[in-house]
């Protein structure tokens, strides 16, 4: 049993393609995939997170494993909320747990309708209430900015399914924008230029090994390959190929572009004050996205602005949605106020 009352509160990092769970007082205690295994003439779960997502691309007609949220929202609602009472649970232990208090992170841009989804499916997951943060603002706590100050800071969160990006001072959003461009996007973008250029189909799963293996979003000193497996369109048979590390750069030129695009707008949107502030700091990234090698180089190259990754990347978010929970009643006024 943990040395917390089962009416902690908790913060949780809903995100496209992981979910991390803070509960206070004990720090992140959950990270899995945000996938669900359903059985289709039952409609009943049977497998939730890293168990489910071993089942994509690998399952009977009857069985669908499938990720509620698209983009950084709510796309299947009721396997969402099936899915966070079973993480809240895990979370909790044998324990059992009483109706704590949630903090839930949301893409910047995120519409009333979808705000209202989450804070649903929150609710009905078991939450006594819900709070809910902007994920620039909970990226930039986590990542141990100082955003009470009248001084501009930019942060860029890359996850699986958004880019948020944002210039914060004294603790809110100056400029803000939402792009449905991030991993995801990287791994369709691998999928399609092997299909097209080698005539061999892949699944999710390898376009993402491809990722963290040797993808890059500038060129490196020593190209890297590896060997993958898939269907040949042609023949239908297994097929083995090799391919590069600048095969995948050129692949995931369409994504990269898009997101520094992104960036470039944001910058260009900056108050002059608070646009002097960012190019002293620098641009801080977090997410999972941000750990695509060499994406900070090709940022800052665009840019002109100095780029680092924040320590712990993909935990930013959830850590800072962890530390909001210790200034609640702030989220309190934010949430009164509309935001």
């Amino acid at each position: 049993m943990g040395l917390f009352s089962i009416n902690s509160d908790i913060g949780i990092d809903l995100g496209t393609a992981t979910i991390l769970v803070f509960i206070k007082g004990k720090g992140i205690v959950l990270k899995e995939p945000s996938v669900v295994a359903l059985d289709s003439s039952t409609n009943k779960v049977l497998a939730v997170g890293e168990e489910a997502r071993r089942m994509i691309g690998r399952t009977p007609g009857n069985i669908i494993a499938k990720r509620p949220l698209r983009d950084g929202v709510i796309s299947d609602y009721d396997s969402t909320e099936k899915m966070l009472k079973y993480f809240i649970k895990k979370a909790y232990g044998s324990i059992g747990w009483g109706k704590p208090r949630v903090v839930v992170c949301i893409p910047c841009e995120a519409t009333e309708v979808e705000r209202r989804a989450v804070r649903d499916a929150a609710i009905n997951a078991g939450a006594r209430k819900v709070y809910l943060i902007e994920e620039p603002i909970a990226a930039a706590i986590g990542a141990g900015l100082d955003i009470s100050k009248p001084s501009g800071c930019m942060i860029v969160d890359i996850g699986g399914g958004t880019t948020d990006v944002a210039v914060i001072s004294l603790g809110g959003m100056v400029v803000r924008s939402s792009l449905k461009v991030a991993g995801d996007k990287f791994d369709e973008s691998i999928i399609r230029y092997i299909r097209k250029q080698h005539k061999i189909m892949i699944g999710e799963r390898t376009a993402e090994d491809i990722k963290i293996n040797i993808g890059c979003a500038f060129k490196r000193d020593e190209d890297l390959s590896m060997e993958i497996k898939g269907r040949d369109l042609i023949s239908g048979l297994p097929k083995n190929i090799i391919i590069s590390s600048e095969e995948i750069r050129f692949a995931l030129e369409e994504p990269i572009n898009a997101i520094a695009e992104c960036i470039h707008s944001v910058l260009e949107k900056t108050p002059p004050e608070l646009a002097a502030d960012v190019s002293e700091k620098g641009i801080v990234m977090t997410g999972g996205g941000s750990l695509l090698w060499g994406l900070d180089k090709f940022v800052e190259s665009r840019t002109h602005v100095p780029v680092r990754v924040a320590d712990d990347a993909v935990s930013c978010v959830a850590l800072g949605t962890g530390k909001s929970l210790e200034n609640l009643d702030k989220l309190e006024d934010l949430t009164a106020a509309g935001y």
